[in-house]
């Protein structure tokens, strides 16, 4: 599987977690997004939407970040346990991905060790589901 593939793929699998959250706040009447503040569309706070910007997510779930979502698993072990081998692992790939989603954010090229390391921590994401 190329690097385009995987990456395509790990999007996919978020989408999945993501369906699943949702499911898993409305079977356990839980809310994930806690530590969260609300966010609301202000025409007046938020100019460049008129500007033809698109407006950000009114999903709290958009503004996560991989420790977000590793304090979330954590947090919910219990539910999550089923789909993942171990809490410490989790953490170790989720701090892993935030280290080398920064230079990906900021529009900087990854050097090719990181672009091995970040295949490497897909395959160990994927992994953890098994």
């Amino acid at each position: 599987m190329d690097a385009s593939e995987s990456l395509k793929l790990f999007a996919m699998t978020n989408q999945l977690l993501e369906h699943d959250l949702d499911r898993i706040e409305r079977e356990h009447a839980i809310d994930l997004s806690r530590g969260h503040s609300s966010v609301e569309a202000d025409e007046s706070y938020y100019p460049q939407i008129e500007s033809g910007v698109t407006p950000r997510s009114d999903d709290l779930l958009d503004y996560t970040n991989f420790g977000d979502l590793s304090e979330m698993i954590k947090q919910n072990f219990d539910v999550f346990g089923a789909t993942f081998s171990s809490v410490k692992a989790v953490e170790r790939v989720m701090a892993n991905l935030n280290t080398l989603r920064a230079p990906i954010a900021h529009c900087s090229p990854l050097a090719e060790d990181e672009v091995v390391r970040l295949r490497l921590t897909v395959t160990d994401w994927f992994r953890l589901m098994e």
